[in-house]
């Protein structure tokens, strides 16, 4: 296997993960979220990745033929759908959060109840 899949993961998890921390505004964070789980799309294909090997398709292919793991297909196409899963709910959520407190900037936002002070109790 090669070192590049390792590379362009680790380099489009940084990226991510910078985005993450520097976001002012939800909708960027939901963005910088998928970028890091497309890290996951690349190191997981090039795991799975065989060089001069078929498809995973072995009624017309003699025995020993090589083929790529039909696993880590299916675990990039699972890990695909959790994300536009995720995202789509994130993406819901900053929509309501739009709606009711009229920005999406989280270092704005405050709590939605305000913290709860201790009354004094007058002596008697």
């Amino acid at each position: 296997m090669s070192a590049l899949p390792w590379f362009v993961a680790a380099w489009l998890f940084g990226i991510g993960l910078y985005g993450l921390a520097t976001s002012r505004h939800a909708v960027h964070l939901v963005g910088c979220l998928t970028v890091c789980q497309s890290a996951t799309y690349v190191l997981l294909l090039g795991l799975g990745f065989v060089d001069g090997a078929g498809p995973p398709i072995f009624y017309d292919h003699p025995p020993g033929t090589p083929a790529v793991d039909p696993i880590v297909q299916a675990l990039v196409l699972t890990d695909i759908v959790v994300g536009a899963a995720v995202s789509a709910l994130l993406l819901a959520v900053a929509v309501q959060v739009q709606k009711r407190r009229h920005t999406l900037d989280p270092q704005v936002l405050r709590p939605l109840r305000p913290p709860e002070s201790t009354p004094e109790r007058s002596s008697r």
